[in-house]
């Protein structure tokens, strides 16, 4: 059995993506396997960074990534009104198209048998035992408290939500796209082409556009009745740690992270953007959540090249300031 580890990228996440290859070294081995697929074209400096660990890939399958392209577009294509929402902000397309191509891992020729996929926005702060142990007897896991916020995965005001799938399974099968473990050979040919003639049959109206292939993935495992392992739910409640960077809880020790005494597996600064990273790997002093975390992991291998500040720290979600309030308030900005 092979296992490992892939992660979507592209030169815009650069610098965030060295954290998480960082992390994956120090925490999970520093021969653990990881394949990175291609958000888009932009890679120049990615390339060069995957060229200097001997335990990282590049995904330069290009039939492979066509293939999930073209699942994507056409079940978007179903959509009663993305494409031509997305079209009327200037959105050539499917929106975040390349996000989509994660679902390459799923693929009979991916080189992983049993995988974790983290978005690059993520540093795994601990051993991954707990989710490949889980993978052993589940095909399909995740750590995560995504089924508390439907919003962000299906479109809640549809009618055919509750037609398609069971009270029960809104209310806890959903998960976060950007943190999973699945194994390959999942959504095959055949299953693809249902899944679209059920998409194409109204229910594509369930889906959330502005999270495209978040609300795709949860409608793809959940139409055809893949079972959602979720550890939240597994393990004892005293072990259960949150992952997200919007708890402010977290207590720092060294260069980790506890929840009331327990050690996260992995952090996701999610919902920040790339470009507070790239300013703050720039020297700009922003008071990211738990930025000595991904400091430490960005410039483990280059401790001189991390940003010494020496000015007071800025808040990250600047405050509007009252001109703009006002101005904003009758119309004159937004």
């Amino acid at each position: 059995m092979t296992k490992g580890i892939y992660t979507l990228a592209n030169d815009v996440v650069y610098n965030q993506l060295v954290a998480l290859l960082n992390s994956i070294e120090v925490n999970a081995g520093p021969d653990f396997p990881v394949a990175v697929i291609p958000d888009d074209d932009r890679i120049e400096k990615v390339r060069a960074e995957i060229e200097t660990r001997p335990n990282v890939t590049l995904l330069t399958d290009t039939e492979r990534i066509s293939r999930w392209d073209e699942f994507a577009d056409q079940a978007w294509t179903t959509h009663p009104t993305a494409k031509k929402s997305w079209a009327a902000q200037g959105i050539k397309g499917v929106h975040r198209s390349g996000t989509h191509r994660r679902y390459c891992a799923f693929d009979p020729e991916s080189q992983f048998e049993k995988f974790i996929y983290c978005d690059a926005d993520i540093v795994v702060l601990n051993s991954l035992d707990l989710i490949f142990n889980a993978l052993e007897q589940q095909d399909f896991v995740v750590y995560d408290f995504q089924y508390k916020d439907l919003s962000h995965v299906f479109n809640g005001q549809s009618k055919k939500l509750l037609e398609i799938f069971k009270p029960e399974e809104i209310e806890q099968d959903i998960f976060c796209s950007g943190f999973y473990g699945s194994q390959r050979g999942l959504f095959n040919q055949e299953q693809r082409q249902w899944l679209l003639s059920k998409l194409s049959e109204a229910e594509a109206e369930v889906l959330y556009p502005n999270a495209p292939d978040q609300t795709l993935l949860n409608y793809m495992r959940m139409r055809l009745g893949i079972p959602l392992y979720n550890l939240v739910f597994h393990l004892p409640k005293e072990q259960v740690t949150g992952n997200s960077v919007t708890s402010p809880h977290f207590e720092m020790r060294e260069t980790a992270l506890y929840d009331k005494g327990q050690r996260l597996t992995y952090l996701h600064y999610i919902g920040l953007s790339s470009k507070l990273f790239d300013r703050l790997c720039a020297g700009e002093n922003i008071d990211v959540p738990y930025r000595d975390i991904f400091l430490h992991y960005r410039y483990l291998h280059e401790p001189s090249g991390r940003p010494q500040f020496t000015t007071p720290p800025k808040p990250y979600n600047l405050p509007p300031s009252l001109v703009k309030r006002v101005m904003r308030k009758l119309g004159l900005t937004r």
